[in-house]
């Protein structure tokens, strides 16, 4: 019913920037809350940023507020990432995700809708 494909991963030096979209499609007029989580090689899962649709009201994790924007565009049915001051730390699989409807949007249980992930990579 609805479907999530993120892109713009990739390759970068720490101290550098990159942009992550994701696409949503099908009947996104129900979703409620647009989040990112990622997640590292024998991590768990963890809560990246999230924006509620109608509001544009935000989220972020302590660890990436100051570096990281969320912004959505309603009439493309896109939300961006914005990293700014990658850090090697950084790297993991970024994932694309959404909820219906309400709940604590911090917390991965609650989402309904998960794209495939796409992969950032920091160098030092």
């Amino acid at each position: 019913q609805v479907q999530l494909v993120e892109s713009g991963g990739g390759l970068v030096q720490a101290g550098g920037s990159l942009s992550l979209s994701c696409a949503a499609s099908g009947r996104t007029v129900s979703l409620h809350v647009l989040g990112w989580f990622r997640q590292a090689p024998g991590k768990e899962r963890e809560f990246v940023a999230a924006i509620l649709r109608g509001s544009g009201t935000t989220y972020y994790a302590d660890s990436v507020k100051d570096r990281f924007t969320i912004s959505r565009d309603n009439a493309k049915n896109t939300v961006n990432l914005q990293l700014n001051n990658l850090r090697p730390e950084d790297t993991a699989v970024y994932y694309c995700a959404s909820i219906r409807g309400g709940g604590n949007v911090r917390s991965p249980a609650n989402y309904d809708y998960w794209g495939q992930g796409t992969q950032v990579t920091v160098s030092s």
